[in-house]
């Protein structure tokens, strides 16, 4: 009995007792337990219950691995009856209901599972990558059920592609705390529809005063129509990589049109134009400067670009809507169809450029650092053959929940 109590501690069991050893082959070790004034409870509410009957067969918990050997917990659990619930079988203290793996057991796997590969938590718990899929897809779709979004005030929508042949995912992200919120199927307006219409109130939807995405019109359309009170900005990430698309297409006209030795002097200066000018060093601004006379198209191009830079630096809207019209106005007159383009792109979405402005900058900034723990995340796994898998690696490691959390503190042994 004390070699019992022995274990016991060596292995931290709580509110259980040992009553039996079997050691099997293939380092296996099956520990026969009881629940230690656990007080035969419902499962269900957790009401104490009259004991009815000792099922006949014994029910196996996986337990975390000691010393090489893999653990196993043996108990037969008592039916007993509830007055609310009627025959149910008792409360196990160290697992979820219906459960086959422990509590600390599936804390672990959990906080392996968002810092390491699957193959290898997997390896350390001692398990098949494919047993470990499934463990953990229904252990975070146990903790998540009945999770609710709450005190939603600025949303950031963003797509993400999560395998080959364009399949993207929707993620909708809460831009105050940094999380995400939900994982839709597809880039359209039904899918974000799907969001707003399931995972939001009437109520709650008033309560967003800021909303932030691309250009896309299902996004812009879903945030107009479903949060009336909602301020909607146009990422600035976006915005600049469109200006940056239109200087690299003026770009790319003169280069089909240059001579074999004018390409020489055109040559490397694709990122060259990219770079914001607080990022340039000084050799690099003259060679671009030297374009006024080698090349005037690109050069015109590159400094409607940098001047464009100043909008993000206004701090009163009426200023930045009277350098939008100045600044689109000799655009227009520039004869550069790819930076016309844009200028009515810009024109057609002023008002949700000069909110960036009013909103004191607010941009997808978070949503898309998320974005880059979200492909890590994707690349460590080599990819995800379902949005379902990818699901729950997103809501493990970014999610609003912080699901490891929410196993009871003394079952946290890492």
């Amino acid at each position: 009995m004390a070699s019992y109590n022995a274990i016991a501690k060596l292995l931290k069991f709580k509110e259980l007792k040992i009553v039996g050893l079997d050691f099997k082959r293939d380092s296996v070790l099956l520990i026969r337990v009881k629940p230690y004034k656990n007080g035969c409870r419902c499962n269900i509410c957790g009401r104490r219950s009259k004991i009815v009957r000792t099922r006949p067969v014994d029910r196996v918990w996986k337990d975390l691995p000691v010393g090489g050997w893999a653990i196993s917990v043996i108990y037969a659990p008592k039916e007993v009856w509830c007055r609310t619930h009627g025959r149910v079988d008792e409360q196990i203290p160290w697992a979820d209901s219906y459960s086959r793996i422990t509590y600390r057991y599936e804390y672990s796997m959990l906080r392996y599972c968002q810092i390491m590969t699957q193959k290898a938590a997997a390896t350390l718990l001692r398990i098949s990558t494919s047993t470990l899929s499934e463990q953990l897809h229904r252990s975070i779709k146990r903790i998540r059920e009945g999770h609710r979004i709450r005190g939603l005030r600025s949303i950031g929508i963003d797509e993400v592609a999560y395998r080959k042949n364009h399949k993207y995912a929707t993620l909708v992200y809460d831009l105050d705390r940094s999380v995400v919120l939900w994982v839709g199927e597809g880039k359209g307006r039904e899918t974000i529809d799907e969001f707003f219409n399931t995972q939001l109130s009437d109520y709650q939807k008033k309560q967003i005063t800021t909303g932030c995405c691309d250009m896309s019109e299902a996004y812009l359309g879903a945030i107009t129509d479903h949060c009336p009170n909602a301020v909607l900005v146009i990422d600035r990430f976006h915005v600049v990589k469109k200006l940056n698309e239109a200087v690299d297409e003026v770009r790319k006209e003169q280069w089909r049109q240059a001579s074999t030795s004018e390409r020489k002097s055109l040559k490397g200066l694709r990122w060259l134009l990219y770079r914001h000018s607080s990022t340039r060093k000084k050799n690099q601004t003259q060679t671009l400067k030297a374009l006024e006379k080698g090349n005037n198209r690109i050069y015109r191009a590159w400094r409607l670009k940098d001047e464009f830079e100043q909008f993000w630096e206004f701090n009163a809207s009426w200023a930045a809507e009277r350098f939008l019209k100045n600044w689109t106005t000799t655009v227009m007159r520039s004869r550069l169809e790819p930076m016309k383009k844009f200028v009515n792109t810009v024109r057609k979405h002023k008002n949700k450029l000069v909110a960036f402005i009013d909103t004191g900058g607010l941009t997808n900034a978070i949503g898309e650092g998320l974005n880059r723990i979200i492909k890590i995340v994707k690349n460590r796994a080599s990819g995800f053959r379902s949005l379902e898998a990818f699901e729950d690696l997103i809501f493990l490691t970014v999610g609003d929940l912080d699901i490891p959390a929410q196993i009871t503190p003394r079952f946290r042994t890492i």
